[in-house]
């Protein structure tokens, strides 16, 4: 595949080689991208493939994890072509795994140069994960752009994060301050979860809610701040990747008329949750 593309577009071949081709395992290929996308003046390619390609060969969780990683893109992620692409161009995926290399380099005390990666994962890819957070593994970073996850947040197995989601904490406390997310949960576009709550196993957060309470298992939130409109069928949505409103939705539309709001109101609320909650404030 790599030989006929470099074939077909002859001005990559040797970016092609260079980047894959000449590498004997995965480790070594993704260290190589690494190091030549977060190099900069003071912090070479060089230097930053060996600290990679070091952690990355003694680390066999980081092993397994940047295999569950890039199927995760290939699975539920349409626009991912091949592996090869992803390795290649997916700055999700790259920004994922410099954090997992800054969080080994955290555990083992090296928490300046951990700091450092973090500092350029966001400059580079514009994701900003702070190096102690627990993210775990078949993790999908959709567009990966100003995703931000805090320090004591923690990502359960098979997760799927949309563009812009945050996982930040309320003010200035100390200690345990970020969200906890369950497996399998589906985090939409935009949306924002503050503080140290939890987002149950197989939840789905639907684009630009705000969510500051705690979310249970398998329920579907909108909204500012978010309200749960119903329950879901699948296990996993961050494997369906399903973001339509489905028949709990209209269940909860005439509820809501039942209980005295108007359609018209609750969907105001739904499909346009920052001016509604500036106009109800």
């Amino acid at each position: 595949m790599l030989y006929f593309q470099a074939e077909k577009e002859p001005i990559l071949s040797s970016f092609l080689y260079a980047s894959i081709l000449s590498h004997d395992c995965l480790e070594q290929a993704l260290g190589f991208v690494l190091a030549n996308r977060l190099q900069n003046p003071t912090l070479l390619a060089t230097q930053l493939m060996d600290i990679f390609c070091d952690v990355m060969m003694h680390d066999r969780g980081i092993q397994r994890s940047i295999r569950l990683d890039v199927q995760a893109l290939k699975d539920r992620d349409p626009s991912c072509l091949s592996y090869c692409s992803a390795l290649l161009y997916l700055k999700g995926y790259h920004s994922l795994q410099t954090y997992r290399i800054a969080h080994a380099l955290w555990k083992q005390g090296r928490k300046v140069l951990a700091l450092a990666l973090q500092s350029r994962i966001s400059e580079v890819f514009g994701v900003d994960i702070h190096p102690a957070a627990k993210i775990g593994d078949g993790i999908l970073l959709d567009h990966g752009t100003s995703v931000v996850i805090g320090e004591t947040a923690v990502v359960g197995n098979s997760v799927s994060l949309m563009q812009g989601v945050t996982l930040g904490g309320t003010g200035k406390e100390h200690g345990d301050r970020h969200p906890k997310v369950g497996e399998g949960a589906l985090i939409g576009a935009s949306a924002t979860i503050l503080g140290n709550i939890k987002i149950g196993a197989g939840a789905m957060v639907a684009a630009g809610s705000l969510v500051f309470k705690d979310i249970p298992s398998h329920s579907m939130v909108v909204g500012i701040p978010a309200k749960i409109i119903g329950y879901i069928d699948e296990q996993d949505p961050s494997l369906t990747m399903k973001h339509d409103a489905r028949k709990e939705f209209f269940e909860n539309v005439a509820v809501s008329c039942m209980e005295g709001r108007s359609t018209g109101e609750f969907f105001k609320m739904l499909c346009f949750p920052y001016i509604y909650c500036l106009k109800n404030w």
